[in-house]
């Protein structure tokens, strides 16, 4: 593979930092590497090194002549003042660009729902960054060097980018880098992973998977090196003081396969336990929703319904994920759910002993503070709460996720963004809220730290809504999703990829909308009314069409009924697993010869088994009347 681009021992020093000492990397054509390690050690500053837009202060960047290298950047240098169409494809001839199938999927991928000629600084965040993307994408590029690609976007942006990234290059041509805390999209997208951390860069095999197998490994040997370090470092001290020999004993490590090594590991979290603690705290009700509308009137008087008869029952410890694209209507159904909003039509009933907390995106709560130190916020909570059946003091808490002595002294207003969203998640959960509502919680944290929270989360009990276009986050702190789709909230059994499907039906076949759309007009605005339907009216169709298929609208009380009965198979299904459990246990205790014993723990086990089965089956056919 022909080299493109690197670096040979280059040292990169700040004035009150030392990011990079002596690093020599290199990227050669068809690699695809994910960039990781915590806030400030120097991701971006290693891209940015790579891609020429910074000199190092020792050592030299290598470049081969010939290599174009793009760069996206976390903040863009889009001209308020243009259009959109200017920004993203530039002088091209609208002709040019129209008739070109590669930029028409990138259009239609990233920047379909804005305004052609709207200017670039009336766009929102999410919106300017997509156009900042599309703009990016649609040049000729050997090496792309991306810096958090999938902020802003949502869970199907970040899908068709992940799509388009691995099949943008033929296989061994082209280059990639990209920094992301998204652990799903650098699993998907990424071939080598560079974990930067203590002014080194250490390369790892894989994606993101792999790499923390892999690192798991490392620390491993590291804490063996260590040990044998020590007792060496015990025997020279005994032989020195001329007492009796230290015994060295080496401990015995067994590596086996990743599989065996997660095989004896517990669940992530005992559901029922956190269920039992919740409904301690909370009582039989949390939030029901019965046949909620909420519709913003426009000027004429029409209006367009957000959310459409919604109908959502949230229980103690449930722990719900919320997905849905832009201005799907995610913010306006958690405003409902705590009371703050109310619906143009139907009822919302909240438990008399429900307190909620939000985590919100601007984490405007940490205003209040100025520049207060986080050691002065944090001394005027003496209160402990209680996370994974222990108590935990403010301290502990500050230290599980990740701050450090010489945090403490630090002004609130001096934090980075991923210390402020850790300290607002810290003081929330001193507050001690039953019911809490994270609206992305991964914006600013590193993988280390996403880690941190999740296991912090893993513990706590109560419900919990989750809002966050983190699909790898969103799975795993989360028991059940729910999608919105044209002001309908639907259940996704199958998370997220289930999800991804039905827009993808709602949509239709970009494919061949993308054709027509080529086929019809020279110009883009052409080619668009040409291709007939935009992205948001294709959605609503799909969806209804969705809704036709799953037969008789069902009343609230239906609904719930149904409902009962899935929460009770469920209940019944985990107490039969048990006893299934018990009885291969007492099997595999009892003697091997008697052969009469053993066949009457197989009936056991089998009568058992058809009663779970019976009891999945109930629940499948429940699953299917609600439509879910």
């Amino acid at each position: 593979m022909a080299f493109l681009l690197g670096c040979e021992k280059v040292r990169v020093e700040f004035p009150t930092k030392t990011v990079f000492d002596s690093v020599s990397l290199g990227v050669e054509e068809g690699d695809r590497i994910g960039i990781v390690g915590r806030n400030g050690d120097g991701k971006s500053t290693l891209l940015n090194l790579l891609a020429g837009t910074l000199d190092p202060d020792d050592g030299r960047v290598l470049k081969n002549g010939t290599v174009h290298v793009g760069v996206l950047g976390q903040a863009d240098a889009l001209s308020d003042d243009d259009t959109v169409e200017r920004a993203v494809v530039g002088d091209l001839p609208e002709y040019q660009w129209a008739g070109d199938a590669r930029i028409r999927d990138i259009i239609a991928g990233l920047a379909s729902d804005i305004p052609w000629d709207a200017r670039v600084g009336t766009l929102s965040g999410g919106q300017r960054r997509r156009a900042d993307l599309a703009r990016l994408l649609i040049g000729d590029w050997d090496v792309l060097a991306l810096d958090e690609p999938t902020n802003h976007l949502d869970v199907r942006a970040i899908t068709w980018l992940a799509g388009h990234l691995k099949t943008r290059w033929r296989a061994g041509q082209g280059a990639l880098l990209v920094v992301t805390h998204d652990r799903w999209f650098l699993d998907e997208v990424c071939t080598r992973m560079w974990e930067v951390h203590d002014r080194v860069v250490d390369p790892f095999e894989g994606g993101f998977s792999a790499y923390i197998m892999q690192r798991v490994e490392r620390d491993r040997l590291a804490a063996l090196a260590e040990q044998k370090r020590q007792n060496d470092l015990r025997r020279e001290l005994a032989w020195l003081s001329r007492g009796a020999r230290a015994r060295a004993t080496k401990p015995k490590f067994h590596v086996a396969l990743a599989q065996e090594l997660i095989a004896d590991v517990p669940p992530l979290r005992n559901e029922l336990e956190l269920k039992r603690m919740a409904m301690a705290r909370l009582g039989k009700q949390v939030v029901d929703l019965e046949h909620v509308t909420v519709r913003f009137d426009g000027g004429d008087g029409s209006g367009r319904a957000v959310l459409d008869d919604v109908d959502w029952i949230i229980g103690p410890g449930d722990r719900y994920g919320i997905v849905g694209e832009n201005g799907a209507g995610k913010t306006t159904l958690l405003r409902v759910v705590q009371g703050l909003q109310k619906p143009s039509a139907g009822l919302v009933k909240i438990g008399k002993t429900v307190r909620f907390a939000v985590l919100s995106q601007h984490l405007d709560d940490l205003a209040r503070f100025g520049d207060d130190r986080v050691r002065q916020v944090v001394g005027r909570y003496s209160r402990r709460t209680m996370l994974d059946g222990k108590e935990m003091t403010p301290g502990q808490l500050l230290e599980k996720l990740g701050f450090t002595r010489a945090d403490l002294n630090e002004p609130v207003s001096d934090l980075s963004g991923g210390q402020k969203r850790r300290l607002a998640l810290m003081l929330i959960l001193l507050d001690e809220p039953n019911v809490l509502i994270l609206d992305e919680p991964g914006n600013d944290l590193d993988t280390d730290m996403l880690a941190s929270v999740e296991d912090l989360l893993d513990g706590w009990p109560g419900t919990l809504l989750l809002v966050t276009h983190d699909r790898y986050l969103m799975e795993r702190v989360t028991d059940h999703q729910f999608a919105l789709l044209n002001g309908k909230l639907r259940h996704l059994p199958g998370g997220v990829d289930e999800y991804l499907r039905l827009t993808e039906r709602a949509t239709g076949a970009s494919q061949g909308a993308q054709s027509g759309r080529a086929s019809g007009a020279l110009s883009s605005r052409a080619a668009d009314r040409a291709a007939g339907q935009s992205p948001q009216r294709a959605a609503d169709q799909g969806d209804s069409e969705v809704e036709g298929a799953s037969g008789p609208r069902l009343t609230g009380g239906e609904i719930r009924t149904l409902r009962k009965l899935m929460q009770s198979n469920e209940r019944k299904t985990e107490t039969l697993n048990g006893k299934i459990e018990d009885v291969r246990a007492q099997m595999a205790a009892a003697d091997p010869s008697d052969f009469a014993a053993l066949g009457d723990f197989q009936a056991q086990i089998n009568d058992l088994q058809s009663q779970v089965d019976a009891l999945e089956e109930e629940w499948l056919e429940a699953a299917e009347k609600l439509g879910e």
